[in-house]
């Protein structure tokens, strides 16, 4: 077999990271090479009338600072020559750039809260169960649809002919290849494209007030679409390395790299600053019921994904970005562990997915004033809201699983916990035991995995993702967790609904 090496670049909302992934006789190997932090940053800007806004913004810079580093670590400590390059991000934004190259201002973060009221704008264009049955999306602040109506509701005078629209990870592409194409993964998820022909949908188009000419061609993962520039290869010592489309859209490349012996029997968790949770699926559902409880049909690799967004280790991330501020100094992961483990348990329970958790500018004042408001003891320290944080995402995982059973009709019998959240054993036994369901957690670097997979697959390495799962188990460890203390957990999860219908 033919070594293939592979640069696998892996861009969430909290971090970033390059690994160099190995496909050879011996098996699949993964290695990191380069990694870095980053966040939103918040301005407070004065608007038109006066008042004053809180814009939260990206810094593609410092993200494409990174990425050239990151190809700069792999001359270094590989070698000149890659076989691929693959980049795939999270889940929402983009940039616009005119016909003259020209950027249109900074890269909008998902939470800004200019987008706090556009589903409800979205709805007025056309139909809610409409935009369902075509797309399969839920209905989410962050969705692209809202972002884009916006922007030709708000800044119709910076729309000049030409000016085209570049998804998140399609930007990074363009920086290193001049490539505008995106992926079915990340435009699934846009609620602009059509869940059964995989294009964009000129139905929500033409009511949003956007043209198609302004949204890239969508592309299948796997499919080579471009070369880096030559110049900028030269200058990192590189080959102008062919540019892959993989699941761009993170959860796709993270549910890919899924160790499943049963894929219909599993609930598939990525765990990391959102948590996504679902089920793989063949086809997408678009029912009634399906919309009720706003899951989402987001494409796969060569499957649906079929889940709902959850809001994840976001909570705790806000927590100690309030207390890094407080005390000066980062609380580190295992500190944290530690109190939320000696904390007494079941001290208030908390429905992770409130709207008053989404953006708040405290989140240990929003954790507080919601257990003010469902008639609840607040937390008393560090410790204590650290666990309800975790046994809330732990019973809201229970919550999110029964409403996928009864929409699907498939039963869970094991749950695949995947993505940097899994190396958090506290929440995954949290997990086995509020669903009486045995965890499997690994592997760690699952999006990078599923990265480098489909590039593989680009590069005729190998065949199919089928074909790719006996290399992933071989290549990582998965850590099970048995349920334990369930009529405990039990007992529990009745009082987090109770507690959640009055919020």
């Amino acid at each position: 077999m033919t070594t293939h090496r592979i640069l696998a670049v892996d861009f969430g909302a909290s971090g970033g990271k390059c690994f160099v992934a190995t496909l050879s006789e011996k098996g699949f190997q993964l290695d990191e090479i380069h990694r870095f932090a980053h966040e939103g940053v918040s301005f407070y800007m004065p608007e038109e009338n006066g008042e004053l806004a809180e814009r939260t913004y990206w810094d593609d810079t410092l993200l494409y600072h990174n990425l050239i580093e990151g190809l700069r670590a792999y001359r270094r400590e590989v070698g000149d020559h890659v076989d691929s390059i693959g980049i795939d991000t999270w889940g929402a934004d983009g940039h616009f750039i005119t016909a003259k190259g020209d950027l249109l201002g900074k890269v909008y973060a998902y939470r800004d809260h200019r987008l706090d009221n556009m589903v409800a704008e979205v709805k007025k264009r056309i139909d809610a169960q409409r935009i369902y049955e075509i797309t399969g999306i839920h209905f989410q602040p962050f969705n692209v649809s809202n972002q884009v109506l916006w922007f030709v509701q708000n800044r119709p005078e910076l729309l000049l002919p030409g000016t085209r629209y570049f998804p998140i990870p399609t930007l990074f592409y363009y920086y290193l290849g001049g490539v505008w194409k995106v992926d079915s993964s990340w435009a699934s998820v846009t609620q602009l494209m059509d869940a059964r022909t995989r294009q964009w949908s000129e139905e929500i188009l033409g009511a949003l007030g956007v043209s198609a000419g302004m949204l890239p061609p969508i592309v299948a993962p796997g499919t080579i679409v471009g070369n880096l520039h030559e110049v900028l290869a030269e200058k990192v010592g590189l080959n102008p390395a062919p540019l892959a489309a993989v699941g761009a859209h993170d959860t796709a490349s993270a549910f890919a790299a899924a160790p499943l012996e049963n894929p219909e029997k599993a609930l598939v968790i990525s765990s990391g600053t959102w948590s996504l949770v679902g089920k793989l699926i063949p086809e997408p559902i678009t029912t009634a019921a399906a919309m009720q409880a706003n899951f989402s049909n987001e494409g796969g690799i060569g499957n649906i994904r079929f889940l709902k967004n959850c809001m994840g280790t976001w909570l705790v991330q806000e927590l100690r970005r309030a207390w890094r501020a407080t005390d000066g100094k980062e609380m580190g992961w295992e500190e944290i562990i530690r109190l939320t483990e000696q904390a007494e348990p079941f001290n208030a329970f908390i429905d992770v997915d409130d709207l008053s958790f989404y953006n708040p500018f405290n989140m240990e004042e929003a954790i507080m004033e919601y257990c003010r408001r469902t008639g609840q003891q607040p937390p008393t320290d560090r410790g204590a809201c650290l666990r309800t944080v975790t046994e809330g995402l732990a019973l809201k995982y229970r919550q999110i699983n029964e409403e996928l059973c009864g929409v699907s009709g498939i039963v869970t019998e094991i749950v695949s916990i995947v993505g940097g959240g899994c190396r958090n054993a506290l929440l995954n036994q949290f997990t086995a035991n509020a669903l009486n369901l045995p965890v499997q957690a690994g592997p760690e670097e699952a999006t990078a995995v599923g990265n480098a997979m489909v590039q593989a697959i680009a590069l005729g390495a190998i065949r199919s993702l089928p074909e790719a799962q006996p290399l992933i188990r071989d290549a990582f460890a998965v850590k099970i967790y048995r349920p334990v203390d369930h009529p405990v957990w039990d007992a529990a999860y009745q009082q987090f609904r109770q507690i959640a219908e009055k919020a």
